[in-house]
């Protein structure tokens, strides 16, 4: 009876079984010079001002997630940015243009937002008090987070019409409440200046002369207010959409050395309410789209402003609060993870994932505070991969992404594979572009000896030296809970990602493979490979 019962579940079994195709790919990493650099701290995430009253699409994901009265108690929110051991933390978001500072001669009442018909984004202006500031900055003291802060752009302006704004930026009350960050030795990593006024706007515009004149009032403020050069932040912006004329003009007008950092917005997968946002997740064409404004954006900085670097200052992958049941599982890790691997190799410095806590994109749960899928994303993304862009060289396989850097803190490299095919495993062949070197040379030089030497070479990389007996890479393999996409609960190594019985992130532990046995990546998954014995001049 057992015997029937086994071959009733085998025969249900192998159609599924014969369905799975096992795909093979050969891929080459130079890692004899770095394509691109990045920030030792790439991996940001944003606090955003929207609060309760913001709803897109008949549902309101927000709750109290405004910086305004986001529960900085609770210890799991502290925890969660601990586990970075520096987070980068941008304050900003569409509301930000019309946020108040409860500080010096302040013309008007210190009241939070509220909806306001006409309103810009319906709402009406808001205001920081001092004490929330105070509050926010006794817990930043804690979790110790690079703190990028965006100012009100719209000050002292006024409409003319069709969203456009003009006239110059009153800086007096960003004056004011810079001068009181300084006065109480508030760390403050960076200040930008407006969110999303560039190009045509999101709501509302300014011109591009107009913004390179204030950022230069800007660096002027922040150059009075900070005398000590070794804390005196960057000046950052325009956070706003890449539209090349604009940028340009903004890089010409304020000159060398006033912008530090050109910071561009990005929410390719469109609406949040999309009912194909899952199929642009899966589809790798659709995410090479983006490549064009990564590239472009480098292009306008290499030409009008070589002095400044490039920052992904917000996106949230689809807009208006990302995709409910999407933006908030683990499907959205294949469309966040190949963000990371591709603004990297054009020179982003720094990607700020919009949210930390808020609308369905957060990290954490808004009410819970516990991490959603990307949040182990981003955190395995930050402890293993490094500084330096290496190149990969692969064969065919679109569905398979590959990406490669000098590992973060140890020897060798690490790589990150993304499967978004939902049919195909891949075995995958990595080698080393020195072999191929290694080969060419012994063309036109003594066999003998260089066979011996690019033999050492070869095997040096895998680790497989006589005297250092069994050598390991490590792998991180991520799925999702019972094979549900939109599980909001990763998986990794077959251990679900949980927090733990005593309230702590839980550890995220690699599996040890021999270095010389085969590495594969089933369908629908992501696992980044840790090679310490990996041979690459260029990580040191």
């Amino acid at each position: 009876m057992e015997l029937c019962v086994s071959l009733i579940l085998f025969l249900i079994s192998l159609p599924a079984f014969l369905a799975k195709d096992v795909g093979h790919a050969s891929v080459v990493v130079d890692g004899t010079v770095a394509t691109a650099q990045v920030d030792n701290n790439f991996v940001c995430a944003t606090l955003d001002w929207w609060n309760h009253e913001k709803c897109d699409y008949n549902h309101c994901p927000w709750g109290s997630a405004s910086v305004l009265n986001l529960n900085l108690s609770h210890p799991l929110l502290a925890k969660s940015i601990q586990a970075f051991n520096q987070l980068r933390i941008r304050i900003g978001g569409s509301l930000q243009d019309q946020v108040l500072y409860g500080v010096g001669d302040l013309k008007y009442p210190c009241h939070p937002f509220r909806k306001q018909k006409g309103g810009l984004f319906g709402f009406s202006t808001g205001c920081l008090p001092m004490s929330r500031w105070d509050e926010l900055n006794h817990f930043f003291s804690k979790t110790r987070p690079l703190v990028t802060f965006s100012l009100n752009a719209l000050s002292g302006r006024h409409h003319k019409g069709a969203g456009v704004w003009v006239g110059d930026w009153d800086s007096s009350n960003a004056y004011d409440f810079i001068n009181y960050t300084v006065s109480k030795g508030y760390q403050i990593n960076s200040w930008e200046l407006g969110n999303e006024l560039c190009g045509n706007g999101v709501g509302a515009s300014v011109g591009a002369e107009q913004y390179g004149k204030d950022m230069i009032k800007l660096k002027r403020i922040v150059n009075q207010l900070y005398n000590d050069p070794h804390i005196k932040p960057a000046i950052i912006g325009p956070g706003g959409f890449y539209d090349q004329k604009w940028f340009a003009t903004l890089l010409q007008v304020s000159g060398s050395g006033v912008v530090n950092v050109v910071t561009q917005h990005l929410y390719n997968l469109g609406p949040g309410v999309d009912p194909k946002l899952m199929q642009k997740i899966l589809d790798p064409i659709y995410l090479d789209h983006i490549s064009g404004t990564f590239d472009n954006l480098a292009a306008t900085v290499k030409q009008h402003g070589p002095w400044a670097s490039i920052w992904v200052g917000e996106s949230g992958g689809a807009y208006n609060s990302g995709g409910h049941n999407v933006s908030d599982t683990y499907v959205n890790s294949f469309w966040y993870l190949d963000q990371l691997g591709m603004s990297a190799k054009y020179n982003t410095a720094v990607y700020c994932r919009q949210s930390l806590v808020g609308g369905h994109y957060g990290l954490l749960n808004r009410t819970s505070f516990v991490p959603n899928p990307d949040y182990y994303s981003a955190l395995l993304w930050h402890r293993l991969m490094g500084q330096s862009v290496l190149a990969v060289d692969r064969n065919g396989a679109p569905h398979l992404r590959i990406y490669a850097h000098c590992s973060k803190g140890s020897a060798g490299i690490t790589l990150l594979l993304i499967n978004l095919s939902n049919q195909t495993d891949f075995t995958v062949d990595v080698k080393n572009v020195l072999e191929f070197d290694t080969a060419a040379r012994s063309r036109n030089t003594d066999r003998g000896n260089n066979f011996s030497h690019g033999l050492k070479r070869t095997l040096a990389w895998v680790g497989l030296k006589a005297s250092d007996g069994p050598l390991h890479r490590k792998e991180y393999h991520l799925t999702p809970k019972d094979g549900n996409l939109r599980s909001k609960i990763m998986v990794l190594n077959g251990v679900p990602l949980e927090i733990t019985k005593v309230g702590n992130i839980p550890e995220l532990e690699p599996v040890l493979v021999p270095t010389n046995s085969p590495l594969s990546i089933t369908s629908l998954s992501i696992k980044f490979v840790v090679l310490p014995h990996f041979e690459a001049p260029a990580c040191g």
